[in-house]
Formats: C-alpha cells, structure tokens, sequence
C-alpha cells in the first residue's frame, strides 16, 4: 500500500482512528487541530494514497530544550555551556490497530522532518517520552538513549538522525 504523510487537516476522519492507546485516541479526536491552530504542536498524519481521509497514524513535533546536564557527558563536552539546549519534541506518535507494522514509517517520516527543519531552527535531538515499555524499546530499537534521570524519556542526537535518514551533516 502506498502511503503519504501530510499535515492533520478537516478532511481527515479522526473518529475512526483506534491505536492500543485511549489518550492517544482522545488526543488526535479532541486536541491535535486545537493544539497545531494555537501552534502548540504540529500534527502530522500518514494517509493511503486511495483513501487520503483514513489516519493509519500520526505524530506530533514541537520545539523544546534539554538542559545541558541531562545529556550524556561526551556529549556535553562537545556542546557550548548554555544551561538548555534547543530539540525537536517527538511528543505522540501512534498508528491504528487495523495497520500493523507502519510504526516505523511514522517515526522516519518524524526524523525526517525533524532534521530537515534542523537546518533552518537549531535542534541538537529529537527527544520522545515513550509512554510505556513497549514504546521505550521500539525507541530504543533506532538507537535513541536515555536522557536525563526520567525513565522513559528518550533522544536520538541530530547527527545520528541524519546517518538514519540518508542525510550528512
């Protein structure tokens, strides 16, 4: 099946979209184009080409900053001394139960954008709170690490994004 990925608009039926996750649900229902109108979060969603109102998924990105020593000491050596340091937030990321294995064509897509936007606004990382075990070690499976003392909040650094997606820095 052929996919597209684009930004959540009116066309597109949010009530039907069903992750394994209630909030996630509700969020994409209730908040996603109320969030992006108020430019809180910028929802983007993957389409089928032959039905471009179904959501197989969707992603959220942000700006937001990681201070300075919750980042791994090689890494903050090579960094300036500012006390936060800007990232892209990977704040939700969800695909729906009738479209298994398309988690990774969502999290690519977000990487890309994420590095591509990287060249015109600073961003170090992309950073993503994994709600669960599962989601933590589907992170960890492209290599994200853990950031800071919180558990389960994650950042894969923009070089290492770029070697993902094809690009050089």
């Amino acid at each position: 099946m052929a996919y597209r990925f684009e930004p959540l608009a009116k066309q597109h039926d949010r009530a039907a979209f069903r992750c394994a996750s209630a909030p996630l649900n509700a969020y994409l229902q209730q908040l996603a184009r109320k969030d992006a109108e108020r430019h809180a979060a910028a929802a983007f969603v993957m389409v089928p080409v032959d039905a471009p109102a179904t959501i197989v998924g969707y992603y959220t990105l942000s700006a937001f900053t990681v201070e300075l020593a919750e980042l791994p000491e090689a890494m903050g050596k090579k960094l300036p001394r500012y006390p936060r340091l800007p990232a892209t937030l990977l704040g939700r990321l969800a695909r729906d139960v009738k479209f298994p294995g398309t988690g990774a064509l969502l999290l690519m897509d977000a990487l890309v954008r994420a590095h591509r936007k990287s060249a015109e606004i600073a961003s170090l990382a992309v950073v993503a709170d994994a709600k669960d075990a599962a989601a933590l070690a589907f992170y960890r499976r492209f290599g994200f690490a853990p950031l800071g003392g919180g558990s389960n909040r994650v950042f894969l650094p923009m070089g290492t994004v770029a070697e993902l997606v094809g690009k050089r820095d």
